[in-house]
């Protein structure tokens, strides 16, 4: 699933609102509070339920321009990648990326029939949420 969007704020305010999160969900996922400095190449472990959890790991992480990452679960392996584009000083386009591969042949089977109906609503809650950081700007 690939999404670009043209934003009416700055690749700087983005940038900050995706690593705040990324810090955040370190903290309450492992307890520890880490630097944004020592944030690449970071892995941590996020458990979603009791019986289902997920490795992690900050892949790339290049002020105002990238965030990529890996999740690792027992059924698949997701990469997300985050390319901010400064077009000027008040609005960056943000080109999203997100590669699953499936482990064993039933897994690819049921993420290919289910892959079409979710990505969509994975395509609409993805811009609501760029739509939120917008309107968060002021």
């Amino acid at each position: 699933m690939e999404i670009k969007k043209n934003l009416n704020v700055p690749a700087t305010f983005f940038y900050k609102k995706i690593t705040e999160s990324i810090l955040y969900d370190i903290t309450q996922s492992t307890g520890n509070a880490i630097e944004l400095k020592n944030a690449e190449n970071y892995t941590y472990v996020k458990e979603f339920s009791k019986s289902s959890k997920a490795k992690i790991t900050i892949q790339k992480l290049k002020e105002n321009e990238e965030y990529q990452y890996r999740t690792t679960t027992s059924n698949n392996d997701f990469t997300v990648h985050y390319k901010i584009k400064k077009i000027n000083d008040r609005e960056c386009e943000i080109t999203y990326k997100e590669e699953m591969v499936s482990h064993g042949a039933l897994q690819k089977m049921n993420d290919m029939l289910f892959g079409i109906i979710l990505g969509f609503f994975k395509k609409k809650r993805f811009i609501g949420m760029l739509n939120a950081i917008e309107k968060s700007y002021g």
